[in-house]
């Protein structure tokens, strides 16, 4: 019973070191003690606990939004799934902690797959407030997680040792001291300057979500605000609003914005686009790619029918909804590698516009959906790293916020406060060099499958 509860406090330790806390240094501590702990059912409590903690904006954000106890239903369901994963990854590596951290890494790189992809929760963004997430340009959040883990397991086998033998000046004794320096460095670390030399005006209407599908247009809202900050700030080069922000452009947006670029989400119905408008002409467009199951599109419709039926009436849509329409490439918008929300939590789609040309990172999201609740800070933060992943410039406009610029290492250089109309002008640049991670992609995803096969001790005779 006690290991029970310690396991289920353990999990909800963890997700209290995550984001948006800034408690992430702690994140080892709970992990050194699960690494070494048990099978299918010490995995699955612990993943309760995590996951009933990280993901409580789920039923926060619902049931305010939505104004009915119904909004929490759809949380039970997921989190019960997600536990059942480290369950998993627990039973699978029982009493071989090396190994459990490679498994750990795996389950979190398959779960950014497929329809239902879910990909929240990582370890590795324990760092996102550490100089030390830079090395997430060498190997992307995937080798983030190996580091905190790699870290945990190191913990574990010292401490395992100290206890045993509790010798000052010995080999345990000096290893746990080279991980405490080892990571407290990556808390301390400088990191070189950013020059930005264009100005962007990010806009941030606050527009009610539900308003807007009740047909309530932000336009003269988006308007006010870009005219109050081009007339602050004459030398602005482009102007970025969020996703769906619009449904249409007024005549008289081409002379406010003369020769300057502006990026904005465009609602279409069918489908979910950030266009690139340039002296009154669409230039580009990018329909998102990744949607949000459950939410933009709804997986096997037919077999869940009632269900969906069921959840829509509750939500105040008696009509349902209907599925979007994904895009079929990951293309830039000029310069501009444009993203829509959901996906800024997807390493390979920043990693793939890149790799396309892109030279300035666009993220245009609507977190509004998550109400009063921390889920969109939590959002927020781990969209962060997309930055340092593919060494760019980050323009991010939120409907509600966050909205904010980013540099190619993570800082945040100009933000603006959550829910309210707003605008924000900062300096950015465009880049060009490509990082090891656009390069390589998801090598630290292999190294993990190779440490989760297991790795045979010569002299032990015995898997780690």
């Amino acid at each position: 019973m006690v290991q029970s509860w310690l396991s289920l406090l353990s999990g909800m330790a963890l997700a209290a070191a995550l984001p948006p806390a800034p408690l992430g240094i702690l994140a080892p501590l709970p992990l050194a003690w699960l690494l070494g702990r048990g099978g299918f059912g010490a995995g699955f409590l612990a993943g309760l606990g995590f996951w009933a903690l990280h993901l409580v904006w789920l039923p926060l954000s619902f049931v305010a939004l939505f104004e009915t106890p119904w909004g929490a239903v759809p949380y039970l369901p997921l989190v019960l799934i997600k536990a059942a994963l480290w369950g998993v990854v627990f039973g699978l590596s029982r009493g071989r902690p090396l190994r459990r951290a490679g498994l750990w890494v795996v389950q979190e790189y398959l779960t950014s797959l497929g329809e239902v992809a879910f990909p929240w929760g990582f370890i590795g963004y324990a760092l996102v407030e550490a100089p030390g997430r830079i090395l997430a340009s060498l190997g992307g959040v995937y080798l983030l997680s190996l580091v905190v883990l790699g870290v945990a397991v190191g913990l574990q086998a010292a401490w395992r040792r100290l206890w045993a033998d509790p010798v000052v000046f010995s080999f345990p004794t000096l290893g746990l001291l080279g991980l405490v320096i080892f990571w407290v460095g990556l808390w301390v670390m400088p990191l070189p300057a950013a020059q930005g030399n264009e100005q962007a005006l990010l806009v941030q209407g606050n527009i009610n979500p539900l308003r807007k599908l009740e047909g309530l247009s932000a336009e003269a809202t988006y308007l006010q605000l870009t005219r109050q900050g081009l007339q602050a700030h004459p030398g602005v080069a482009v102007v970025v609003w969020p996703e769906t922000a619009v449904s249409g452009f007024a005549p008289e947006l081409e002379a406010l914005l003369a020769d300057r670029e502006l990026l904005s989400g465009l609602e279409t119905g069918l489908t979910n686009r950030v266009v690139r408008v340039y002296q009154g002409q669409i230039t580009h467009y990018y329909d998102k790619n990744r949607l949000v199951p459950f939410g933009e599109y709804f997986p096997w419709s037919g077999a869940l029918h009632p269900v969906y039926s069921f959840f829509f009436r509750a939500f105040g849509f008696p009509q349902g909804l209907e599925s979007r329409t994904p895009g079929q490439a990951y293309q830039p918008l000029g310069r501009y590698g444009a993203f829509i929300c959901y996906e800024s939590v997807f390493p390979s789609v920043t990693r793939r516009l890149v790799l396309a040309g892109a030279e300035v990172l666009e993220l245009g999201s609507n977190d509004a959906w998550y109400g009063p609740s921390f889920g969109g800070l939590q959002h927020f933060q781990m969209g962060r790293l997309r930055a340092v992943e593919t060494g760019r410039w980050l323009l991010r406009a939120g409907n509600d916020g966050v909205t904010a610029i980013i540099d190619p290492y993570g800082r945040v250089t100009a933000r603006i406060p959550q829910r309210q109309a707003a605008y924000l002008v900062g300096a950015f640049a465009a880049q060009r060099h490509q990082t090891p991670y656009v390069r390589f992609g998801d090598w630290a995803v292999v190294l993990a499958g190779l440490l989760g096969i297991g790795l045979r001790n010569r002299a032990k005779g015995t898997i780690v």
